[in-house]
């Protein structure tokens, strides 16, 4: 039970990654507060895990809307009088060539991926603030160590989380706050089924080293990790679950 006594907060956690994250972070005994746009499909996920016995809330959280970042956060100080852990999962992810990306597409995808990193993070961190202590865990993206094609604003976004998430390490240090950032692979979930297939897929699964997609799960162990004490000297750090694919560049 790694997260005993924790209260955690995440966003985008109806589905895939933010989904499995929740579901690990209750096998290892925390409360989870599920925040995401996605009502119908949280709600599920909240009503199924609270079935196993645990405690797990949803709240409708719009990342990239400052006053949702301002109410679920207080929601959460009232009711628990404390945030633990807070990992940043929503996002985005549309495959278009930077030429017929529009202004309304990257303010959109900016918005959403850093934008919403960056509410959360400032909101969470004044709660964290008062007790000295927490875990903040951005998602990026190998796109943020490596380019891609059809994916500019994408990895852009995720070149910001990168940054940002060292930013926020320096700044919130004296507080006892850790903020790392997580960096996955290709990974098998709702976002990139309909972009993972036929030669997408098995370009993909050649580029990696363990010759296959990652499964949520895979990344969502890696985040307990940094949600945990086990990893109190961690922070300001990028942690990469790839199977490999930055260790000899990809085609991506």
């Amino acid at each position: 039970m790694r997260l005993e006594n924790k209260v955690a907060l995440i966003s985008g956690g109806a589905r895939g990654i933010g989904a499995a994250t929740a579901e690990l972070f209750c096998k290892e005994g925390a409360t989870v507060v599920i925040a995401d746009i996605l009502e119908d499909q949280g709600k599920k996920l909240v009503n199924d895990l609270n079935q196993q016995g645990v405690n797990t809330f949803f709240t409708k959280l719009d990342v990239s809307a400052e006053a949702d970042w301002q109410q679920a956060t207080k929601f959460i100080s009232d009711t628990f009088k404390k945030i633990d852990i807070l990992v940043n999962t929503a996002a985005i992810y549309p495959r278009i060539s930077i030429d017929d990306t529009d202004v309304e597409t990257w303010d959109r995808v900016m918005n959403i991926n850093a934008r919403g990193t960056f509410l959360g993070t400032k909101y969470v961190a004044s709660v964290m603030k008062k007790a000295l202590t927490g875990s903040i865990i951005n998602f990026a993206s190998i796109g943020a160590n490596i380019a891609g094609s059809n994916s500019s604003a994408y990895t852009a976004s995720k070149g910001a989380v990168r940054l940002f998430t060292k930013a926020a390490a320096v700044e919130y240090a004296s507080f006892g706050i850790r903020v790392n950032s997580v960096h996955p692979g290709y990974t098998a979930t709702d976002m990139t089924k309909d972009i993972f297939v036929g030669e997408v897929l098995k370009d993909r699964e050649k580029n990696t080293l363990t010759g296959r997609l990652a499964q949520p799960i895979e990344i969502a162990q890696g985040v307990v990790f940094l949600a945990s004490d086990e990893a109190s000297y961690v922070t300001g750090t990028e942690l990469i679950i790839d199977g490999g694919v930055t260790s000899f560049g990809s085609r991506a």
